[in-house]
């Protein structure tokens, strides 16, 4: 038998043991398991500015909406060019209903003032990671049932393919459901809220919106926060936690304010309404304050009738990152015949020098 043959003989066989050995090693893990439902988990410690993330994070304050696609799962996803500020903006006509027929055209972006050129633009029912901020003060017992039902309302009239987390706060907050898209699972976790202690709002906002950029699977991130009273019992002030939401290009976020029942003009009512609003308008949200309970289950219809149709637009500012700074953005929209309308999207962002391509 000549060498060469010995050779491939050899290789062969050694291909051949090397095969077996690889099919007798056991499939490691998946990432995707969730965690028992049973442990609630706070994610308090989050919050602490020195902790640092995992480099699969979170989506920066740029990103690209140049590219809208499909994974092997049927999940829409975005794929990010480093470079391009990304917007989430709700358009609606003066009575409130959605404008749905723009174009990229329709559309002007300022960024401090100054004009952009709009770079990305679509206009997509995609995936969405959601986290749901239920308050669970002892002031809540009595409106649990309408919130709950609400919560899960919204859930069922999102995206199929979207992904809910659970958090219900006091003076701390806690998870009580990891992320998932089924409406049973969210349903037993809320069987673990418990109606005590203060209001700590701010905290649980800025550790959700942390485990959000650290966990979902989403580029797109929105935050519904659910609370009858003032912030009583945070570690943070608002305006650090919004500096650190801005900071890290945090979700957009819905504020529900369950006021009624209150003397409107007391400081406390006036107080309440004036920060949700700030919270909703800083991030490209919308506050409600309902005049009922009865009407609670209707905002969640219509928070997500404005999630699932909003236009996602990109543009690469005239100001290099590599300058960092915040930056003030502000979108114009007119329909056809020059229709004036109502634009919301966030007011700014945080530039942070070099900044990082997306993971999604």
């Amino acid at each position: 038998m000549s060498l060469d043959r010995k050779v491939l003989i050899c290789l062969f066989l050694l291909f051949m043991w090397m095969k077996a050995v690889h099919a007798q090693m056991p499939t490691p893990p998946s990432s995707q398991t969730s965690r028992p439902l049973t442990v609630d988990r706070d994610p308090a410690p989050s919050i602490d500015p020195d902790t640092p993330a995992p480099t699969q994070a979170a989506p920066d304050a740029i990103h690209s909406v140049g590219q809208i696609g499909k994974d092997e799962t049927g999940r829409y996803t975005l794929e990010a060019d480093a470079f391009e500020v990304q917007l989430n903006v709700s358009v609606t006509d003066f009575s409130g209903y959605p404008a749905v027929n723009l174009t990229k055209t329709d559309f002007r972006v300022f960024e401090d003032g100054v004009p952009q050129t709009i770079t990305g633009f679509r206009h997509e029912d995609i995936a969405v990671s959601i986290g749901l901020l239920i308050d669970s003060s002892a002031s809540m017992f009595d409106k649990r049932a309408a919130v709950e039902k609400a919560a899960l309302d919204l859930v069922r009239l999102s995206n199929p393919k979207d992904e809910e987390f659970l958090v219900d706060f006091s003076s701390k907050a806690y998870i009580d459901a990891d992320f998932t898209s089924s409406v049973d699972k969210l349903q037993q976790g809320l069987r673990y809220v418990k109606s005590t202690g203060g209001t700590a709002a701010y905290d649980a906002v800025m550790a959700s919106s942390t485990y959000l950029s650290r966990h979902a699977k989403n580029t797109k991130q929105v935050l519904l926060l659910i609370t009858d009273g003032e912030d009583n019992a945070s570690r943070t002030s608002l305006q650090e936690m919004i500096q650190k939401i801005q900071g890290m290009n945090g979700p957009v976020i819905y504020c529900v304010g369950l006021l009624f029942g209150q003397d409107t003009d007391k400081v406390e009512a006036r107080n309440s309404r004036a920060l949700l609003e700030q919270i909703a308008e800083k991030t490209g949200g919308a506050a409600f304050f309902p005049r009922s309970l009865k009407e609670v289950d209707n905002i969640a219809s219509i928070v997500a009738e404005d999630i699932r149709t909003q236009y996602t637009i990109g543009y690469h500012s005239t100001n290099p990152p590599s300058n960092g700074g915040y930056r003030t953005v502000h979108v114009d929209a007119v329909g056809p015949k020059n229709q004036k309308l109502k634009v919301r999207t966030r007011s700014g962002y945080l530039a942070k020098g070099t900044p990082r391509a997306s993971n999604q």
